[in-house]
């Protein structure tokens, strides 16, 4: 098939030895499962970049026209796992800090570190539509009673410089807080807590704040699925709302399973909507979830079975109706899933994958997903009347255990965190063809999640 030769073009260097892809699925999961690399030392970073500057408005080359807007200089947040922490899928002990806060340059995608915000374990950012403030998960497990020590944090976003500033944090009544986001609106916050599978909402205020607890759910089902290591109950990994905001949508890794709920944004909260849920195939563990701008398709990225389901969206109803699955490996791949091990839930071994991060382009032209064990994004080309995917090639990312990834708010730059090897790689994208080519890669310890800020002055 085609997509053949666009892995060729983009290889991967060989398989490193093992590596542990996710938290353990235990009901009350143990420090001692997470582990880092040495971090390799941030403050005197350096960023390799090939002499170029992006194409803003460049020719595609098969006609299209660039759907790509002009970058700016924007703060850019990455969150990680911070000391003396272990993180899913790390081989030793981590040394970052908390938030890590850069300016980017758009003319080349260098970033320059401007601040170190101390934080327990901010392994998931969330900017208000606003852009005024930040939102953080601290993801921690539990004490020695069992009690949940998961939490969720308010920042001000300084409009000039970027810097941040701790506005307060709350519990997020869970264990192991993995996701959050803010609703459209910007008046809500949706925490994930992956531990016990529940999802938790919060007011803000405006000054910014976590408003006190409005509502938390639980993931409807057991939430048990048939990988007994990785699915022995329910985890929920995103709560996201569809562009509108009508409706939210929890996704659970331990039941295969998306649920959807309406939401009472007066009263801040939720109950299930006229759909409730939607299944993926049997033992996939759906991981996140993305909209299609014009709100009509949605994609599920499985973590364990390394595909991604495309769902047609009822925006009335909020039903999601499956229409295709695709994978996220190349045909014929040597990868294979990780057998389950119960003594380290989350190995993925040598020439084993699970996947990580979705994200589509603000064109809703082409979709990117991150393949961990492979250690690629692989890249798909998005019907624009169908809503389908076709594949559209692979890139290495020069590190391991690719976690988390985010676009620039232009569309013209690609932020790749390789957690286990403590580097962001920095990828400029084609504005005709969507393909990737790598622009440097920056010293930064253990990046998993990346958040773009303001335009700064």
């Amino acid at each position: 098939m085609a997509h053949n030769n666009d892995f060729r073009e983009h290889a991967v260097m060989p398989f490193k030895p093992p590596f542990v892809t996710d938290r353990a699925t235990h009901a009350t999961p143990r420090p001692a499962r997470r582990t880092f690399l040495k971090t390799l030392g941030l403050a005197s970073a350096a960023l390799t970049l090939v002499p170029r500057a992006w194409a803003q408005a460049s020719p595609s080359t098969h006609g299209t026209p660039s759907t790509h807007g002009t970058p700016a200089t924007r703060a850019v947040y990455i969150g990680t796992y911070t000391a003396p922490h272990t993180a899913p899928g790390g081989t030793e002990t981590s040394t970052a800090k908390g938030i890590y806060v850069f300016k980017m340059n758009p003319d080349n995608g260098h970033l320059s570190q401007i601040q170190v915000l101390d934080t327990d374990s901010p392994s998931f950012l969330a900017v208000a539509p606003s852009e005024r403030f930040l939102y953080s998960v601290n993801e921690l497990g539990t004490d020695d009673s069992g009690a949940p020590l998961g939490r969720v944090s308010a920042y001000r976003i300084d409009q000039t410089t970027g810097r941040l500033t701790l506005l307060n944090t709350r519990p997020a009544h869970g264990a192991w807080t993995c996701h959050c986001s803010v609703h459209p609106s910007g008046n809500h916050l949706f925490a994930a807590n992956y531990g016990n599978g529940t999802i938790s909402v919060y007011p803000l205020l405006e000054n910014g704040e976590v408003g006190e607890l409005s509502d938390q759910v639980t993931l409807t089902g057991n939430g048990a699925g048939p990988d007994g290591v990785r699915q022995e109950g329910a985890h929920a990994h995103m709560m996201v709302a569809n562009p509108g905001g009508q409706h939210m949508y929890g996704i659970d890794l331990g039941g295969d399973r998306i649920t959807t709920w309406q939401f009472d944004a007066s009263a801040g909260t939720l109950t299930p909507g006229p759909v409730p849920f939607a299944n993926v195939a049997s033992g996939s563990g759906p991981r996140h979830m993305v909209f299609h701008p014009n709100d009509t398709q949605a994609y599920v990225i499985n973590e364990l079975s390394s595909t991604i389901d495309v769902f047609d969206v009822q925006p009335e109803r909020g039903a999601l109706i499956w229409k295709q699955s695709i994978s996220t490996l190349p045909e014929n791949t040597p990868f294979v899933r990780p057998a389950a091990n119960p003594e380290n839930p989350g190995e993925v071994p040598s020439g084993t994958n699970t996947t990580a991060e979705i994200r589509i382009h603000p064109s809703g032209r082409w979709l990117y997903a991150t393949n961990r064990g492979m250690n690629t994004i692989a890249l798909y080309t998005v019907d624009q009347t169908t809503g389908t995917l076709r594949h559209n090639g692979w890139s290495d990312t020069k590190g391991e255990i690719p976690r988390g990834m985010n676009l620039d708010p232009s569309g013209n730059i690609l932020y790749v965190g390789n957690q286990n090897s403590n580097s962001i790689a920095v990828f400029h994208i084609d504005s005709g063809t969507g393909k990737l080519s790598l622009s440097g890669v920056q010293e930064s310890p253990v990046p998993v999640d990346v958040a773009f800020g303001p335009v700064l002055g």
